[in-house]
């Protein structure tokens, strides 16, 4: 796509500008976002593109092509996604290309099977939109999260591994003694066995007001959306775990305060966190503090305008006006397709066995979709090779009776 940044033009409030841009940060695109509301020279560009019309988002390529409203199947196209498998046999089909997804790729193409990862977002999971890792081990110094993500990715292309990436699987079954799969592509592909590595996605709060304003003011990822605040007042960050206040760090650098607010008496993150968090003249800490409601500004823009705020001791609530509301108060688990067809525990994870096969003949399960998983990136990884050798006596079994 050539060396400069694809440039989306569109506004906060348009929800297909929002799915743009959500699509090009999950595949690590990079972007330059014009909002042509505050833009005057962006709804030029954009009129001169589409015939005199305020057609968004208009998307902007290097070569100097454009695409207007495009769905996410014409984007992937367009920046070079594959997204159909050049076999429909495999040894191993692997849905999910994060951490574990891919470790077990590397482990199970290094013993000759083939095999294919099959991911509905962009490759790398969870890692690849960290903003950095500082506790996984050979990095003395951290390493950023993409280029970690990255790494793996280009380890797994090494061994031949066939990569797919913007593919979201519709159903997993077993027939006929073999691993099936359909995509929402149309494709079908089955194989020998089969490993679930989807891990999980961002918990929202459920508070009044914030589906509709998640991309014009409510964000899941800072490293995609927190440069666009450079120079604000105050960003407030939601969760208090691990990666609350990683994120709550990162986004110190563009603005003068970033306030944590944390439902529990405490904070959860790891003490070296929790320490640079306090010593930071940047940072404020709000304890037993809930999210009551997300209020949009009154002016049609559809941005956010405030959010309220309860002590969850005395009952006392408090509107703050941030610039924008980041959310890390969690994760679920990527299983909705995987509903009746594998067990799984009361928060929606996959239930394994001491070797990780699940209840389905033939299909594994590691990393953080799994039941029992300690949700770090070390253990995934881990996870994901002791995956790929339970496989491979699994096919040594098979073929042995």
């Amino acid at each position: 796509m050539g060396s400069d940044p694809i440039k989306v033009y569109g506004a906060s409030w348009c929800p297909d500008c929002r799915r743009a841009k959500r699509f090009l940060s999950d595949q690590r695109v990079p972007f330059e976002w014009h909002d042509i509301e505050v833009d005057r020279d962006g709804v030029r560009i954009v009129q001169e593109r589409n015939g005199g019309n305020n057609v968004i988002p208009t998307i902007v390529f290097p070569d100097g092509s454009h695409l207007s409203e495009p769905t996410n199947e014409e984007l992937a196209e367009k920046i070079g996604l594959e997204r159909t498998a050049m076999l429909h046999v495999y040894d191993l089909i692997i849905v999910g290309g994060g951490p574990a997804g891919l470790t077990t790729a590397i482990y199970a193409a290094r013993e000759n099977l083939r095999t294919l990862v099959i991911d509905s977002k962009g490759l790398g999971g969870q890692a690849g939109v960290t903003e950095r890792l500082d506790n996984y081990p050979g990095f003395p110094e951290g390493i950023g999260g993409a280029d970690l993500a990255d790494r793996f990715v280009q380890q797994a292309r090494r061994y031949d591994v066939e990569l797919l990436q913007a593919v979201s699987v519709t159903t997993v079954y077993n027939m006929c003694h073999q691993v099936d799969v359909d995509t929402a592509t149309g494709d079908h592909y089955h194989a020998r066995a089969g490993l679930l590595a989807t891990g999980s996605r961002y918990r929202r709060t459920n508070a009044p007001g914030e589906d509709d304003l998640i991309g014009a003011g409510i964000h899941f990822c800072a490293t995609c959306d927190g440069p666009f605040y450079k120079g604000a007042k105050e960003l407030v960050v939601l969760g208090g775990g691990n990666s609350g206040l990683e994120e709550g760090l990162f986004l110190s650098q563009f603005v003068d305060k970033v306030t944590i607010v944390e439902r529990g008496d405490r904070l959860r993150g790891n003490r070296l966190l929790q320490d640079k968090v306090t010593g930071s003249r940047k940072m404020e800490v709000r304890l037993n503090t809930d999210v009551q409601r997300f209020i949009p500004k009154d002016d049609g823009s559809g941005k956010l305008a405030a959010i309220v705020l309860e002590d969850r001791e005395n009952g006392t609530r408090e509107e703050l006006h941030p610039a924008g509301v980041f959310v890390f108060i969690g994760l679920d688990p990527n299983t909705d397709f995987a509903k009746g067809v594998v067990d799984l525990d009361d928060r929606g994870l996959v239930v394994t066995d001491a070797g990780f096969q699940t209840s389905m003949e033939g299909l594994f399960a590691a990393g953080d979709v799994r039941s029992g998983s300690t949700k770090q990136l070390a253990s995934a990884v881990g996870e994901g090779a002791a995956a790929a050798i339970a496989i491979r006596q699994f096919l040594d079994d098979k073929d042995r009776h």
